[in-house]
């Protein structure tokens, strides 16, 4: 499926993951609609092709205003790539009590819940677009993370809502097949994202060396390639890709 002159929605799009996504598709001659919260919209680098737009993807309001605001761009929308979500770490038991449930909570609305909300709403808006060669529509893009598989001590709650987006993968795909729309699921390992700005350069290389090859960090530009090629091929669907190095974690 072709990028150029297509509408494209990037939530999270106002940095890490996101940011770097928002601008391979602009790149590609896409009018990306890059969603974020506000206080990260007026950090984010300002981006030829992209515009931004405040919404929280848990709100299905604040969602179908923004995936309307695409679909009526006057591009037709294709691609939709979710990249929005949170990591607090806690676990079980510790030292200060049992897990806060309403922290579980949230984790597992930002990550699970706002993925399934962004994915029905821009969903019903795709099967609306006219079709292509295979009667293809368009594609969706969900982020997962190795922790859905290799949950560390401390990601109980990150662990469950992204492998609720894994299992959510196929179903997805299978669901929307009748509508041309395919789905596709990235689980990053350790990227290079604003998120690891203030850990300690000694800790970062802790982190690369035990990649075991290449031994280094991800860079958020190889998750927006692989977003783009995954776009570009039309055979991919209903999977999970790992994008880490081989990575496979250790319990802390």
């Amino acid at each position: 499926m072709q990028i150029t002159d297509t509408a494209a929605i990037v939530t999270g799009g106002a940095s890490g993951l996101g940011g770097a996504t928002a601008r391979a598709l602009a790149e590609q001659g896409a009018r990306v609609f890059a969603l974020d919260l506000g206080a990260a919209i007026e950090k984010a680098e300002q981006i030829d092709g992209v515009t931004y737009v405040e919404a929280d993807v848990t709100d299905p309001e604040q969602v179908r205003a923004a995936v309307e605001q695409a679909a009526g761009s006057g591009a037709p929308l294709r691609t939709v790539v979710n990249c929005a979500g949170i990591g607090p770490s806690a676990r079980i038991l510790s030292k200060k009590g049992p897990h806060d449930l309403n922290l579980f909570r949230k984790v597992v609305e930002v990550n699970l819940i706002g993925t399934f909300n962004v994915v029905t709403v821009a969903a019903e808006a795709i099967a609306k677009t006219e079709p292509l060669a295979d009667d293809q529509r368009g594609v969706i893009i969900n982020t997962a993370s190795v922790a859905a598989y290799d949950g560390q001590i401390g990601q109980i709650a990150y662990s469950a809502s992204k492998g609720g987006v894994v299992g959510m993968t196929l179903p997805a795909a299978r669901d929307l097949a009748s509508h041309g729309i395919r789905v596709m699921t990235i689980a990053p390992g350790i990227i290079d994202t604003p998120m690891l700005a203030t850990v300690s350069d000694e800790f970062r290389a802790g982190l690369a060396a035990g990649v075991p090859f290449p031994k280094r960090l991800g860079r958020p530009d190889e998750y927006a390639q692989l977003a783009l090629y995954i776009v570009q091929h039309d055979y991919l669907n209903g999977e999970v890709i790992r994008l880490d190095g081989s990575l496979r974690m250790a319990p802390r």
